[in-house]
């Protein structure tokens, strides 16, 4: 990565993580994922990416599944198949959370794993409302909704 790239008005686009690669941000993230280096995975129910809106492109992989949110006991399977060898994985969640536990558990099944902070809808504001606070939506990247 060079400098111009590592950086945006000073601040890190990637930063250290604890038992994964990395948090990294989203307009890098989609950067990677355009250009070959990265598969993006969307670890959100399969209700949040259906109600919410979705990623063009993104392999859906869910952490936890709705009703009940149960963790997916599918998903060591589904993201070792939906990542090449030698490829790097974006996780992206609604707010970066759930993403992270999935980055930890890629991290363990051998895949090089980064966060996608603030997530698809970013923090929740004052209202309890998300979609103002950061994430990928209110940057301005991709997404579509059904």
């Amino acid at each position: 990565m060079t400098a111009d790239s590592s950086t945006l008005a000073g601040a890190p686009l990637v930063q250290a993580a604890s038992g994964y690669a990395g948090d990294i941000a989203p307009r890098l993230a989609w950067q990677w994922a355009q250009s070959g280096d990265a598969v993006l995975v969307d670890v959100r129910s399969d209700a949040e990416r259906e109600w919410v809106g979705f990623v063009p492109g993104a392999v859906a992989v869910a952490w936890k599944q709705w009703p009940g949110m149960a963790r997916n006991a599918d998903f060591d399977k589904a993201l070792q198949a939906a990542v090449p060898a030698g490829k790097k994985v974006l996780l992206l969640c609604r707010s970066g959370v759930r993403s992270i536990a999935a980055a930890r558990r890629a991290a363990e099944l051998g895949l090089e794993a980064y966060n996608i902070l603030e997530g698809f809808e970013g923090d929740a504001d004052a209202q309890a409302q998300r979609g103002h606070l950061g994430g990928w939506r209110l940057q301005g990247l991709p997404w579509m909704q059904k």
